[in-house]
């Protein structure tokens, strides 16, 4: 006998595990752990034991999530698994994905796609009875109403399950099948009638050519068809011959068997059993790409920084539903000098990382207060809440400003400063491009207001970067093939089923950033999440002339976040960001401590300038253009607001002979100075408010120019001028009139203007949204293990009979509790005990008792595997053991 027969015996012999739980307590540790590191969700609360963890991998949503969570040729195998037989053999999968031709990439790629559903507790059974998971084929499988995603429909049996044995006698006539004496062998002599390719192929050959084409249209789903009460004649043939049988009246399906026959014996129209391969596009030097990508990461930190700037003495106000609006929206990206989507992305980014929070606090300390050790104590509420309460009831609005965390972001090198804002961008769950949409109830999304989370971003943004770390350094991907091949690897399984038919080959992809997409239109979703992931990455410097940057691959290669850092947190507490900035560092040009003067009144800064420097010149000039150099320009606004905020002539030529590498210009000069002679000369302060000058003649100009009419002056005397306006006022029209007053304190001293810096009190920056619960660690699922072979041991060891409580607890007196939990921690052996907690929760547990006083019985729990104690007056009975379970033994 052969090695083959005898494995073939073998399998007959052995029918394989009964259920589920019985195929999971086989497995070995590593295969528990396995499962339950690829099914999070099977881990909140650990099962107890192995029946409980068969029992949750079975539930509905669990198993819609590991069904979304596989790729599309495992999703296939699955889906030809629902409309196979119950249980089917190994081979009878292959047919149905290979066909009859065969397909070599299938059955190449079979083993190892089974393998893995039975691994995630989808699939279980021997290699000659594969069950699929019972809620897996309700959720596959087609019913009445619709069909499988394969496009296939019910079976014969299933669709002539409510057909009168005279109808079914008559379609076995018309196919030229002898009559029976059963609706059972007539239902089986028609399936077996279908089955067969060339008996079906001999029927359809005196079949009208309208009825061909009909059976066309079906074959390949969806299957269902409607019909009139009379039915044209190449309908009534396809009826009378049981091709077309009736589901619902006035609609028709074809039935299963048949339309296999008429696939070829294939369940998916294109059986994908190989991933996608990404395309290169575009092939840099890696040294241009690393240096692309450095000088957009620059421009990153110089967006983030105006942005911040601008906000800095108190942003845009807080809407009532939360977020900013849309003319907020349009000032902040007139200031960023970019489209509104993108300043739309670059305040999501800054919220994301904790740079800027709205300082009312309402919002964020809501997730705040349940980290506090007092959060849940009655009436709390701390000063920040009251605060924010208060100023709402004053009608105070809220607005949005930088958080203290900026000082510190603020302080830090550049390449840090950038890993900082990369720490919060790849797990961000917030999409940016959803800015401008509208959510389910058709309100629109606005920047930093609620509705913007979306769980898959985070999974897209680091395949992505995945995929193109996969290709040589400097290869560019193609946007159409990455797309490909993320769909094959998380095919998204709409509400109806899926028609199986080939896409079409989509060429020239252009992402456009922002735009919105529908609330219902998961697809559409992870498409444009994908091109927003390609776009932002570019926008950061992870890429740089779309292949991935040296740095952007350490974003992959390193670990991530410490345990307890938050998105604002300083990137020295993540290993990542500490490998990501040593990398960018070079890429990034020192921070220059000169500029170039020029005649024309400007001055070009031909790089990034330190902190200080850029600090004075931002006040006393203005930004004319930026780039690689900055240009600013010199007015006489500019120089007033210099000396507005303190700074004296003297000071102001010291200033730039200092930190410029070309000679001061003259006109510059005679500027600084011209305006500095006026500057001051009028006093304004508060009567209304007045004007005062010690010349004379000043204040004759002012009284006998027409645009002062509007101020309503009055001279008091020869050196002071009323006016009926505020000092503001005031200040703001005779500067528009070419003078260059001051405004002075009630002691007579001019008095400075210095920029006011508003802050947020601390804020924990937006917690990301997860899609479903987080990946276990090593720890854990060791952890876990024990807990389910611990839970299992004492679920399954054989007790003796003893009366039993509501619930199928043992029931013993409590003096016979008594008596047998103290006679167990005398001899070491374990009992089984009822047990009800104070919630009222009832439950069995296996115990060991070592100690057993004051009320109290402490022993080892095989059921919790540890030690624990319980009260005896909540112990309901006790049980003793049939036999000792093996690998229990009591602890000593």
């Amino acid at each position: 006998m052969s090695a083959e027969q005898q494995h073939r015996d073998g399998q007959a012999a052995d029918p394989g595990p009964r259920s589920l739980a019985q195929a999971l307590r086989e497995r070995d540790d590593a295969s528990l752990g396995a499962l339950l590191r690829s099914r999070p969700d099977l881990l909140h609360p650990v099962p107890t034991d192995v029946t409980q963890l068969a029992t949750r991998a079975g539930t509905r949503a669990s198993v819609l999530r590991a069904l979304e969570h596989l790729d599309r040729f495992a999703l296939q195998a699955a889906e030809a698994l629902a409309v196979a037989p119950d249980p089917a053999s190994y081979q009878e999968l292959l047919d149905l994905l290979a066909g009859d031709d065969g397909d070599e990439e299938v059955a190449g790629a079979l083993p190892a796609t089974v393998a893995l559903l039975r691994e995630r507790a989808l699939v279980w059974g021997g290699e000659d009875r594969l069950r699929l998971v019972r809620t897996a084929r309700e959720l596959l499988a087609p019913s009445a109403s619709h069909s499988s995603p394969t496009g296939l429909g019910p079976s014969v049996a299933e669709a002539t399950s409510g057909m009168s044995p005279g109808r079914i006698q008559a379609i076995l006539t018309a196919a030229g099948l002898p009559h029976t004496h059963d609706t059972v062998s007539a239902v089986a002599a028609l399936s077996g009638l279908f089955a067969d390719r060339e008996r079906v192929a001999e029927l359809l050959e005196g079949a009208p050519e309208a009825s061909r084409k009909v059976l066309t249209r079906l074959v390949w789903g969806p299957p269902y068809g409607q019909v009139t009460a009379e039915p044209a004649a190449h309908l009534r043939w396809l009826l009378d011959r049981g091709l077309l049988l009736p589901t619902t009246p006035g609609t028709v399906v074809l039935p299963r068997e048949a339309a296999l026959s008429l696939r070829g014996g294939r369940a998916h129209r294109v059986p994908e059993p190989t991933r996608p391969r990404v395309a290169v596009a575009a092939e840099r030097k890696p040294q241009v790409v690393d240096a692309a990508a450095g000088g957009q990461a620059l421009a990153a930190l110089d967006t983030v920084e105006e942005l911040l700037r601008s906000w800095d003495e108190g942003g845009p106000a807080v809407l009532r539903a939360g977020g900013l609006s849309i003319r907020d929206l349009k000032r902040t990206a007139t200031v960023l000098e970019v489209p509104e989507p993108v300043a739309a992305f670059w305040v999501e980014l800054a919220y994301a990382a904790g740079l800027i929070a709205s300082d009312g606090g309402y919002v964020e300390e809501h997730h705040e207060r349940h980290d506090r050790p007092d959060a849940d104590a009655e009436g709390y509420e701390d000063e920040e809440t009251r605060d924010a309460r208060t100023r709402r009831r004053s009608g105070e609005a809220e607005h949005y400003a930088p958080t203290p965390e900026y000082d510190a972001w603020r302080d830090l090198p550049p390449a840090e400063r950038w890993a900082w804002l990369l720490e919060a961008w790849l797990p961000g769950t917030r999409a940016p491009g959803l800015i401008g949409g509208r959510d389910g109830r058709d309100r629109t999304l606005s920047a930093l207001g609620p509705g913007l989370d979306r769980s898959p971003a985070p999974e897209v943004r680091r395949r992505v970067l995945e995929l193109m770390a996969g290709l040589e350094p400097g290869q560019a991907p193609d946007p159409a093939t990455l797309l490909e091949r993320l769909r094959w690897e998380r095919p998204l399984r709409s509400a109806g089923p899926r028609r199986e038919q080939p896409e079409p080959p989509r060429t020239g992809v252009r992402p456009a950033y922002g735009g919105g997409v529908a609330a219902n239109d998961p697809e559409a979703l992870r498409t444009k999440l994908t091109e927003w992931a390609l776009l932002e990455a570019e926008m950061l410097g992870v890429t740089g002339r779309g292949a991935l940057a040296t740095h952007g691959r350490a974003l992959l290669g390193a670990e991530g976040r410490s345990e307890g850092a938050g998105a604002g947190t300083a990137p020295a507490g993540s290993a990542r960001a500490a490998v990501v900035a040593a990398l960018l560092a070079p890429l990034l040009p020192e921070p220059l401590d000169h500029v170039l003067l020029q005649a024309d009144l400007t001055a070009v800064a031909p790089g990034p300038l330190v902190r200080p420097l850029a600090e004075a010149l931002g006040v006393l000039a203005d930004v004319e253009s930026k780039g690689g150099a900055t240009v600013y320009r010199f007015t006489p606004g500019s120089v007033r607001r210099a000396l507005d905020a303190g700074r004296s002539a003297t000071e102001l030529h010291a200033f730039l002979d200092r930190h410029s590498r070309t000679p001061v210009p003259q006109p510059l000069t005679y500027l600084i100075d011209d305006v500095a002679r006026r500057h001051g000369l009028l006093r304004v302060g508060a009567a209304s408010s007045y004007v005062r000058c010690d010349d004379e003649s000043v204040l004759d100009e002012i009284l006998a120019d027409r645009r002062a009419t509007a101020l309503r002056l009055r001279r008091l005397a020869p050196t002071v001028v009323a006016a009926q306006a505020d000092p503001r006022t005031l200040i703001e029209g005779l500067r528009a009139m070419g003078f260059a007053p001051a405004a002075e304190s009630a002691e007579g001293d001019v008095m400075i203007a210095r920029p006011h810096a508003h802050r947020t009190p601390p804020r924990t920056p937006p917690a990301p949204v997860p899609d479903g619960p987080p990946a276990p660690d090593a720890t854990l699922l060791t952890a876990a293990v024990r807990a389910v072979r611990a839970g299992d041991r004492a679920a399954t060891a054989p007790r003796k009979e003893t009366p039993q409580a509501p619930g199928g607890l043992p029931r013993t007196s409590p003096a016979d509790t008594l008596a047998t939990v103290q006679a167990a921690a005398m001899t070491g052996d374990s009992v089984w005990i009822g047990h009800v907690n104070a919630e009222g929760a009832a439950s069995q547990r296996l115990l060991a008792p070592l100690r057993v006083e004051g009320g109290y019985v402490t022993g080892y729990d095989h059921t919790a595997d540890e030690v624990r104690t319980y009260a005896l007056h909540r112990i309901t009975g006790v049980a003793e053991l049939a036999d000792e379970p093996d690998g229990a033994e009591p602890a000593r």
